[in-house]
């Protein structure tokens, strides 16, 4: 994408720059490396968006599909990287554009609301190196969790990947931190729930023994 190009999409917010994608006649499928490409420095929260979208898919198998995507960018912010990398075959995947602009006519009325209460704050941490290490070390976790077949949770982990996303999106810090906070308190109260199933499944076999 020429410089001016990116130079103006930058300034667009994420409602924008998801119909310019869902509205472009030139392409069929809109593959991974394309919207890299459009996104610039916005990848990993773009990516994030859609590895999130599984989640919201009332199917059982929603989680574990979101769950890995979302491991694997994770991984790479907790490494430091600054550019989202991805193996060919993965980057030469990508939603149809007629889906795609289903989805985005979709979640559309939801962005408008949120463009009112999301915007560019505390800029500063996504060029951190210790924040983005956070994110991604949070990514990461709740990536493993959403992978996991726990029955009711894929909306929780999804509602709070799609705070990480549009955090990232719109370099929203005071976002970012939110969703810091309530990734931490969910991870908790997972190991706490698991630990207390854990010790009572334990007692219920030591009883079928005895």
């Amino acid at each position: 994408m020429p410089e001016s190009h990116r130079d103006a999409a930058d300034k667009r917010g994420t409602r924008a720059l998801l119909n310019s994608l869902a509205n472009d006649p030139s392409r069929e499928t809109l593959t991974l490396r394309g919207i890299l490409d459009d996104f610039d420095e916005r990848g990993f929260g773009i990516l994030l968006l859609i590895a999130t979208l599984p989640a919201f898919i009332p199917i059982p198998i929603g989680g574990g599909i979101s769950g890995p995507l979302v491991f694997f960018l994770g991984a790479q912010l907790l490494f430091g990287r600054n550019e989202v990398w991805l193996p060919r075959r993965i980057a030469a995947w990508g939603p149809k554009r007629d889906a795609f602009a289903r989805f985005v006519t979709r979640l559309s009325p939801w962005l408008g609301r949120l463009e009112h209460l999301v915007r560019p704050r505390l800029a500063r941490l996504f060029d951190h190196p210790a924040a983005n290490a956070i994110t991604g070390l949070l990514l990461v976790v709740s990536g493993l969790l959403l992978a996991l077949p726990i029955p009711g949770t894929n909306y929780i982990f999804g509602a709070i990947l799609l705070g990480f996303a549009l955090a990232l999106l719109e370099r929203d810090g005071a976002l970012l931190v939110a969703a810091w906070i309530v990734a931490i308190m969910v991870a908790i109260a997972m190991g706490i729930l698991s630990g207390h199933i854990a010790a009572r499944l334990s007692t219920w076999l030591g009883s079928l023994a005895s």
